[in-house]
């Protein structure tokens, strides 16, 4: 039955519609039946923090629907935004596995359904099934490729339109439209939080969306972005060896 919160909520991963390419929804079997078994089932609303940086880890998040964000926070008070994590994403697995404390906060963008699993549980577990050892390798790995693009974009991007244009397309690839000239994707952030994304002002970033929509690379509705030229959006990032001329005057307002 789908709740007000907008997914239909299911118990138990054996039966689970909301399945996604990722993780624990990749088990079959005894392995799939022994995790349904320790995990727990919650629905938090948008803007719970499920653990903060250097907290001591209490177990392991598998997000089942909905969105999260991974950011760090400066003794100043300045917030970075690493990345927005999907479903079938866990969460934790880092910090678990190497019993350290968590390296970033986790904090719902919107209402989410997430399976918790103990710490002292899911360690019982990987013993249990030695061959998932890979699977949390994998994992790892791709946590490691995830922030050496976030990396990409602060570092080796020199203005907010490049920067702004790498995420636009980055989310387009994450939903698989990376090759298709016209696309939409909806956007998981505020104009604020994009800003924390790429280290920018939210009054930045506002005004580089409306120089994108002026020049009529994309259009927007709400949080919904249309890429309507994406070759000239690459360009603005800078991802095909030819960077547009015709945007110097945007990039001189960073």
């Amino acid at each position: 039955m789908r709740k007000p919160n907008g997914f239909a909520r299911t118990e138990s991963c054996l039966t689970c519609r909301l399945a996604k390419p990722g993780f624990f929804c990749q088990l079959h079997g005894a392995p799939l039946a022994d995790f349904d078994a320790i995990k727990s089932l919650h629905v938090h609303p948008s803007r719970s923090v499920l653990f903060t940086e250097d907290e001591q880890p209490r177990g392991i998040f598998v997000l089942c629907a909905g969105r999260i964000k991974l950011s760090v926070t400066s003794k100043e008070g300045r917030t970075l935004i690493l990345r927005v994590v999907n479903p079938g994403e866990v969460l934790g697995l880092m910090a678990v596995m190497g019993d350290l404390p968590h390296e970033v906060t986790a904090e719902t963008l919107r209402s989410s359904q997430v399976a918790f699993v103990r710490k002292d549980d899911f360690l019982r577990f990987v013993r249990n099934h030695p061959d998932f050892y890979a699977t949390v390798l994998r994992h790892i790995v791709s946590w490691y490729q995830h922030i050496g693009g976030q990396l990409r974009i602060l570092g080796l991007s020199s203005t907010t339109p490049m920067k702004l244009a790498r995420v636009l397309l980055n989310w387009s690839a994450e939903n698989g439209q990376a090759e298709k000239p016209c696309s939409q994707i909806e956007i998981p952030l505020t104009h604020e939080e994009i800003g924390e994304f790429i280290g920018a002002t939210r009054e930045t970033v506002t005004r580089v969306f409306g120089d994108f929509r002026d020049r009529r690379l994309i259009s927007m509705r709400g949080a919904s972005v249309t890429i309507h030229d994406r070759q000239a959006l690459e360009e603005v990032a800078g991802v095909r060896p030819r960077v547009a001329a015709r945007f110097a005057v945007t990039t001189s307002m960073v």
